[in-house]
C-alpha cells in the first residue's frame, strides 16, 4: 500500500482485517470464548492474501490469520501443504463469478481433500471467493459435511459480550 498511495499514510491508518482484529484481541478489546467452536477447525490461505498480497504489496498474510483463529478455537489444523505453498481452492482469479462452476469444482479438488484429510469439520477462509467455493461448491459436489465461515465471522461468533447494568 505504501508503494502506491504513501500520502495516504500521513492522513489515514491502513490496516487489514488481519491487523485489526489481532489488534483488538491483543489489547483485550475483544473477549473470546473458545468452547464456541469445540471441534476441529481448519485455516485455509487464499491466495490472495498469501502469494499475491506478497507480490503486490511485499508482505503475505499468513500468520496472522492462525493467530486470530487459535485466538477463537483450541483445535486448529493445517491444510497440507499450507501458507505459500497452499493449493488455490479453485476459485480464485475471479473464477468464482465467471460461469466455469464445472471447472472450478474440478481445480478445487485437491483443496477438498486436504480439507477431507484434516478431519475439520469447520473451514475458516477469509477470502470471499475462497468461503463461497468451499461453501457452495465444494462441500456439496464432494460431501464435506463442513461448516464455512469468514475470519472476521469467526471473531463474531466467538465474542463474549459484557454485561450491561
Amino acid at each position: 500500500m505504501n508503494r502506491w498511495y504513501p500520502e495516504a499514510l500521513k492522513e489515514f491508518k491502513i490496516a487489514t482485517v488481519f491487523d485489526l482484529l489481532l489488534e483488538y484481541i491483543e489489547a483485550g478489546r475483544v473477549q473470546l470464548d473458545k468452547s464456541i467452536h469445540a471441534h476441529p477447525v481448519a485455516y485455509h490461505d487464499p491466495c490472495n492474501y498469501g502469494r499475491k498480497s506478497l507480490k503486490a504489496f511485499g508482505k503475505a498474510y499468513f500468520e496472522e490469520g492462525r493467530a486470530v483463529t487459535k485466538a477463537c478455537c483450541d483445535d486448529v489444523r493445517e491444510l497440507n501443504p499450507n501458507r505459500n505453498g497452499a493449493y488455490c481452492c479453485g476459485a480464485g482469479g475471479g473464477a468464482w463469478a465467471m460461469p466455469y462452476s464445472d471447472e472450478r469444482v474440478f481445480y478445487g479438488r485437491t483443496k477438498a481433500r486436504q480439507i477431507t484429510e484434516s478431519g475439520a469439520e469447520l473451514v475458516v477462509a477469509p477470502c470471499h471467493n475462497c468461503r463461497d467455493q468451499i461453501m457452495k461448491s465444494l462441500n456439496k459436489e464432494y460431501d464435506l459435511g463442513i461448516e464455512v465461515k469468514y475470519l472476521w465471522e469467526l471473531v463474531a461468533d466467538s465474542l463474549i459480550m459484557p454485561d450491561k447494568q
